[in-house]
Order: C-alpha cells, then sequence, then structure tokens
C-alpha cells in the first residue's frame, strides 16, 4: 500500500493540489491528513478538495484546527497572538455547522497498520500534545519521555514545518514537513509511505498561487504569499527560533 502523508497543509490549495497530481502518479491509494489542514487562506476550498477525493482520507486534528473549531464554537482560550487570534476568526468565519462537526470529528492520533513498515503512529506534535515543539536538533533525553510506551516501532509528525527522519528512544521519529507552509526551499513538503520511507518536495507555480492568495480576504494573505510560498524562512533560522521554545 503506498500512503500520501500530508502535514501542515495551511489552506494552501495550490500547493495541496500539486501534491495530490504527484501522488496521483506514485499510485497512491490511501492519504493521511496530519493535521492543520484549515487555518490559511484558502480554508473552505482545501477542505473541500480533500473531501471530495476518490480515495480513502483519513485526519488528524492538529492545533490550528482545534484553535478555528474553537472559534466556531465561541471560545477564545487566549492561547494566540493578538494577530493570529484575527486570522483564525476569519478562518472561523468561512464556515458553517456541517464544516464544524467534520472538525470536531478529526481525532489526535491514528494508528495504521502499514504491510511494509508495520503499525505506525501519526499524530501532529507529539503523542501526547498538538502543541509540543522539537526538532532534528533537540537532544534525545528531552524528546524520548514524550514518546515513551507509544507501541509502534515507527512515529509520523508534523507541526514544526521542517522534514526530519530520526531515531530516539528505538523509535523511527519521522516529520512529514509542511505542504503549504515549509521552512527551508520553496516547494510543497510531504511524505510518501511504501514500500518505503520517502521526504518529498514538489514544486508549482510560486508566483501564480501567491497572487491567487492574495487575492483573498485573508488578514494574513501578504505575508503568507511573501514567507509560506515565495520566500520560505530557512531552516536555519527557524531551527534557531525553536531551539529557545522546545520540548
Amino acid at each position: 500500500m503506498r500512503i500520501a502523508v500530508l502535514y501542515d497543509i495551511h489552506g494552501n490549495l495550490p500547493a495541496l493540489d500539486a501534491v495530490l497530481a504527484e501522488a496521483q502518479q506514485a499510485g497512491v491509494e490511501r492519504i493521511l491528513v496530519g493535521g492543520d489542514v484549515v487555518p490559511g487562506p484558502l480554508p473552505r476550498e482545501t477542505l473541500a478538495r480533500l473531501l471530495a477525493l476518490p480515495l480513502p482520507v483519513d485526519f488528524l486534528q492538529g492545533n490550528g484546527d482545534r484553535a478555528v473549531l474553537e472559534a466556531m464554537q465561541g471560545r477564545d482560550t487566549g492561547a494566540l497572538p493578538a494577530s493570529a487570534r484575527e486570522a483564525v476568526r476569519w478562518v472561523a468565519g468561512q464556515f458553517g455547522p456541517r464544516e464544524m462537526q467534520i472538525i470536531a470529528s478529526w481525532p489526535k492520533t491514528l494508528r495504521l497498520a502499514v504491510p511494509e513498515a508495520g503499525e505506525v503512529l501519526f499524530c501532529h506534535a507529539t503523542p501526547r500534545s498538538d502543541t509540543e515543539i522539537f526538532t532534528r536538533l533537540t537532544p534525545e533525553e528531552r524528546v524520548q519521555p514524550a514518546f515513551a510506551g507509544v507501541g509502534a516501532a515507527t512515529v509520523v509528525c508534523g507541526h514544526t514545518h521542517m522534514q526530519f527522519d530520526r531515531t530516539v528512544g528505538g523509535v523511527r521519529i519521522v516529520n512529514a514537513g509542511s505542504v503549504g507552509m515549509p521552512f527551508g526551499p520553496p516547494g510543497a513538503c510531504w511524505l510518501l509511505l511504501g514500500p518505503r520511507l520517502e521526504h518529498r518536495r514538489t514544486a508549482y507555480d510560486f508566483a501564480a498561487a501567491a497572487a491567487c492568495v492574495r487575492a483573498t480576504a485573508y488578514p494574513q494573505a501578504e505575508d503568507f504569499a511573501e514567507h509560506a510560498i515565495l520566500r520560505p524562512r530557512s531552516e536555519e533560522e527557524m531551527l534557531a527560533t525553536f531551539a529557545k521554545v522546545a520540548i
């Protein structure tokens, strides 16, 4: 079985469409969407595209999806900065009761038996939290408690928008990267699972995608076009930033 693992799409429909086209060419039979699907400039269109796919699609709820859901429910935990709250409220306003029910139904973690890889645990950030941050550089002794007792040889995560593949306490931990908001070179990052595990970075028409985003009413449209699509922040910059708040 070949599974396309797509994390952190963040409402970037042009990036998603490019990945879906490449996944089809790769013979993908199933899609796993690992959270943070909707917070971004084209949330309604992105969710609709995924729900209309003819393949089986599994969803996880990311912390961004959770924030949008809370906004739809009229709850504000105050955990987000003011600029992010404005964007989240805008995204929440793009949906109705049906979408709220769909997003609320997504689990935090999911286990799949993959013939070539055995049982794989999928989570957004870590198995115990949808917000914990760690990178390929975070010391093993700080990461290991978050993955203790997972009962799976492989865990796939996202959240920090940078791909890596490392082993901690005997558990292989793979970050799928971000489809819609990668750090590093421009492109849509994802994971092809089966018969082996393969990191992918898909190119697409960045200028056209940026123009599409700028044409939306998304409150952070210009910043998204510039820093999520055209000139993403470097991995070195984000590794240094995340080191200050890592697990």
